[in-house]
C-alpha cells in the first residue's frame, strides 16, 4: 500500500481508538502518567507507521495497535514500579509477574475499555480543576482535537487554551486525581461538563475550523459513540444526555445533503431532503423521547426540539419558524450564548420579518470578530436588497473566516449581488 495510504489509514485509526488507548494506559500507570500513556500511544501510532510501510496492514490493525500499546505498558511498569496512583486492585496485581500481563490484557477487553472512558471522563472533569481548563483538557485528551480547534470552540485564542490545559494538568498532579466514578452527589456538575464537552466536539465535527474540510465525520462520529457509552451505564443514562444524543443524530442525518460533490456548501434551504438519513432521524425521534421521562429539561432538550422541527419540515418553505423561535427564547434564558442570540435573531428574520432579524442582530455585540455574524447580517441586507451593507458584510465575513469552503460561499454571495 502507498505510504500515503497508510498514513491516512493511521490517522483515520488515531482518531478513532486513541482516545480508547489513552484511557486505558491511564488507568494503568494513573491519572498522574497520563502523559506517559500519550506518549506511548504515539509511539505506536508511529510504529504503525514505520512497520506497515514495509510488511503491510496486518488483517486486524486496531487490535495491532492495542497489542503493541499493551507491550509498551508492561514493559514501562517493570521498568519505574511505580503503583501508587494506581487503583488498589491493579496495583496490587501489577506488583507480580504472574498477574501483570494477565491484568493488562484484561483491561483491554472491551468492557473494561468502556469502563476506562467512562472514568477518564469524570476524571478530566473533576471538580478541583477549573471549569474552563476541565473542558479544554477533555477535548485535548478525550476526544484529541488540537489547540486551534479547541480555541475555535470557546471563540478564543490558542495561548489561552493552552495555559487552561496546563493548569489542568498541574491540578492533577497536586491533588493526586484518579480515575474513578464520582459520588452520587457529585455526579450532575460533572456530567455536565463531559456533556458540554462532547457537544463542542460534535460541533467542531459539524462545522469544522479545518481550512479544508467543512465536515469532519470522524469528530462527530466520536462524539456520538461516547455519548452512547454513557447511556450504556445506568449511572449516566440521564435525560440530558439522550437529549444530546437526540440532538447529534438530528444534525448528523444531514451531513450528505450539505456538501455537493464539488464540495460547495449546500444552505439549509437548498438541500436534498430526500438524502436526510431517514434512520438517523428516527434514532434522534428515540432518543428524545426517552429524554422527556422526567422533569428534567436541558439546553440539550431545547435545541434538540430545535432540530426536530426542521426534521419534520418537508420543506424550508414549510419550517414552523413561529415554533422554533419560541424554544429559542427558552433556550435563551438558560444559555447565555452570543451564539444562542445569533440563531434566535436568524430565526427570528423567518417567523416575523427580515426587518425584525436584522434589527436582533445589530443588538449582538459580542460577536463582531466572528465570520457567521457578519455574514447574518449580510444574508438580512440582502434579502431587503440593501446591497451596499449587504457587500460590506460579506467582506468582513470573508476576512474572518479560515474554512475554503466558506470562502466560496461567500464569494459567490458576494458575485449574486452584482448581477441584481
Amino acid at each position: 500500500m502507498p505510504e500515503q495510504n497508510i498514513n491516512q489509514l493511521v490517522s483515520h485509526l488515531f482518531r478513532h481508538e486513541a482516545g480508547k488507548m489513552t484511557a486505558v494506559l491511564t488507568r494503568l500507570l494513573g491519572f498522574g502518567s497520563f502523559e506517559v500513556a500519550q506518549d506511548i500511544v504515539q509511539d505506536t501510532l508511529l510504529k504503525a507507521m514505520s512497520t506497515w510501510s514495509f510488511k503491510g496492514i496486518p488483517e486486524n490493525p486496531s487490535a495491532w495497535l492495542y497489542t503493541v500499546a499493551k507491550r509498551k505498558a508492561v514493559d514501562i511498569i517493570r521498568q519505574q514500579r511505580v503503583h501508587q496512583h494506581h487503583e488498589e486492585a491493579i496495583a496490587k496485581a501489577l506488583q507480580s509477574e504472574w498477574t501483570l500481563s494477565p491484568v493488562v490484557s484484561q483491561l483491554f477487553l472491551e468492557n473494561e475499555i468502556e469502563d476506562s472512558q467512562l472514568r477518564m471522563m469524570f476524571a478530566c472533569c473533576h471538580p478541583a480543576i477549573p471549569y474552563e481548563s476541565q473542558l479544554a483538557f477533555a477535548l485535548k485528551v478525550l476526544c484529541g482535537l488540537s489547540t486551534s480547534e479547541i480555541a475555535n470552540a470557546f471563540l478564543t485564542s490558542e495561548d489561552t487554551v493552552a495555559k487552561r490545559i496546563y493548569r489542568a494538568r498541574e491540578k492533577i498532579k497536586e491533588e493526586k486525581i484518579n480515575l474513578e466514578v464520582p459520588l452520587a452527589t457529585e455526579l450532575p456538575d460533572r456530567l455536565d461538563t463531559i456533556l458540554h464537552a462532547l457537544y463542542l466536539l460534535f460541533n467542531e465535527g459539524y462545522n469544522s475550523s479545518h481550512p479544508d474540510k467543512l465536515i469532519r465525520n470522524d469528530l462527530c462520529e466520536e462524539a456520538i459513540r461516547l455519548c452512547i457509552l454513557l447511556t450504556r451505564n445506568i449511572v449516566t443514562n440521564t435525560p440530558s444526555v439522550n437529549a444530546l444524543l437526540a440532538l447529534m443524530c438530528y444534525q448528523a442525518s444531514r451531513e450528505d445533503a450539505r456538501i455537493a460533490n464539488d464540495g460547495a456548501i449546500i444552505l439549509l434551504k437548498d438541500q436534498d431532503r430526500s438524502r436526510w438519513n431517514k434512520a438517523l432521524i428516527d434514532r434522534g425521534n428515540y432518543y428524545l423521547e426517552v429524554s422527556a421521562d422526567g422533569d428534567e429539561i436541558s439546553e440539550y432538550h431545547l435545541e434538540a426540539i430545535i432540530a426536530s422541527c426542521h426534521a419534520e419540515a418537508a420543506t424550508f418553505e414549510e419550517t414552523n419558524w413561529k415554533k422554533i423561535y419560541h424554544f429559542y427564547t427558552l433556550l435563551a434564558d438558560i444559555k447565555q450564548s452570543p451564539i444562542v442570540e445569533l440563531n434566535k435573531a436568524i430565526v427570528l428574520g423567518y417567523a416575523q420579518s427580515r426587518e425584525a432579524g436584522l434589527e436582533a442582530l445589530k443588538k449582538i455585540t459580542a460577536l463582531n470578530d466572528h465570520y457567521l455574524y457578519h455574514a447574518a447580517l449580510a444574508d438580512f441586507h440582502a434579502l431587503l436588497f440593501q446591497n451596499t451593507e449587504a457587500q460590506q458584510a460579506y467582506e468582513r465575513a470573508l476576512q474572518l473566516t479560515s474554512s475554503g469552503a466558506e470562502k466560496e460561499l461567500l464569494k459567490k454571495k458576494i458575485q449574486q449581488l452584482t448581477l441584481r
